[in-house]
């Protein structure tokens, strides 16, 4: 599916909404003014001034609105990277599968992992969608661009909600084994989508070593190995862990939302003296067993929450 993103004017996607009202849809992403489904394009239009088409006619209609600024069509620049590390030299510039996860440190909230393919010839388009290192994204930032590039690319996501979360870990499983599992569920996913794609590589945020990795993994009916590549600090690697962690984290974000209005409290993400605080109003609220419906059970939180609220 062809995609090109335009840079408009305030003026100009209000030329936009009159021309294609009849065709509007009523399901808008956040950060959205209109989309408009046309029978071969289909056009988001962003609060930002970005206005994404999609579709096999999506060249030719953007084309009608000449007088915007197309984006200049970039490649990824070829990142040094480490003697020894066992990523391609040229990684940054090949078709990959990236596999990131989020809300592993969070007290509150589940933990969200996503793989994402991203094909070299979307490098410019998720470049123009905004697409970084997502450390360098606010929450509000991040779920703008997610809405947008999830329409564009392929990918799973999975999440581990925090009842699961506590019932494997009172069983004696590492949070690092459950990452593991979710990751090589959540590339296999991927893989099965794009087939009979293969990239050219799979990259993972690392966060145990090749070998802690795959010994997470035995026993399980399909293993991920061919071409599987770990580096740290992933995202400014490739751009498919980037997308994968901003897609991951406006999942989290999603997930976040909607324990706090479970919780009927104002819910803080990390693990410090805020988090503890908000746990002790919690716990005087719902009751120790709450918690483990909420958060992590077993962070030095729980302890630390019940001394504040006196149980």
């Amino acid at each position: 599916m062809s995609n090109t993103v335009l840079k408009c004017t305030p003026g100009t996607i209000e030329k936009m909404k009159l021309h294609y009202k009849s065709h509007f849809s009523e399901k808008i992403p956040q950060g959205g003014v209109f989309v408009a489904k046309l029978p071969s394009c289909t056009i988001t239009a962003y609060k930002s001034g970005k206005v994404l088409f999609q579709g096999n006619s999506a060249a030719g209609e953007a084309a009608n609105w000449g007088n915007t600024e197309a984006p200049t069509k970039t490649t990824t620049p070829k990142k040094p990277v480490a003697k020894n590390s066992g990523l391609p030299p040229n990684i940054g510039t090949l078709s990959m599968v990236g596999s990131d996860e989020v809300g592993t440190g969070d007290y509150f909230g589940p933990m969200t992992v996503v793989a994402a393919y991203v094909s070299n010839d979307k490098f410019a388009l998720l470049k123009e969608l905004g697409v970084k290192d997502s450390k360098d994204l606010n929450d509000k930032q991040i779920c703008e661009i997610a809405e947008s590039i999830i329409h564009v690319i392929p990918y799973s996501l999975l999440v581990l909600h925090n009842e699961k979360y506590n019932e494997l870990q009172a069983k004696g499983m590492t949070q690092g084994k459950m990452k593991a599992l979710l990751h090589n569920q959540a590339i296999g996913h991927v893989l099965k989508k794009i087939a009979p794609t293969i990239p050219d590589g799979i990259l993972i945020d690392q966060f145990a070593v090749p070998d802690v990795y795959f010994r997470h993994l035995s026993g399980q009916k399909e293993v991920i190995k061919d071409q599987v590549y770990f580096s740290t600090k992933a995202e400014g690697v490739h751009l498919s862990v980037a997308a994968a962690s901003i897609i991951a984290r406006y999942a989290f974000v999603k997930e976040f939302d909607k324990l706090s209005e479970k919780a009927g409290l104002e819910l803080k993400k990390g693990a410090g003296a805020q988090v503890d605080a908000v746990a002790a109003k919690l716990i005087k609220k719902q009751g120790i067993g709450a918690l483990r419906s909420f958060t992590k059970f077993h962070f030095a939180n729980t302890e630390k929450a019940k001394k504040i609220a006196g149980v």
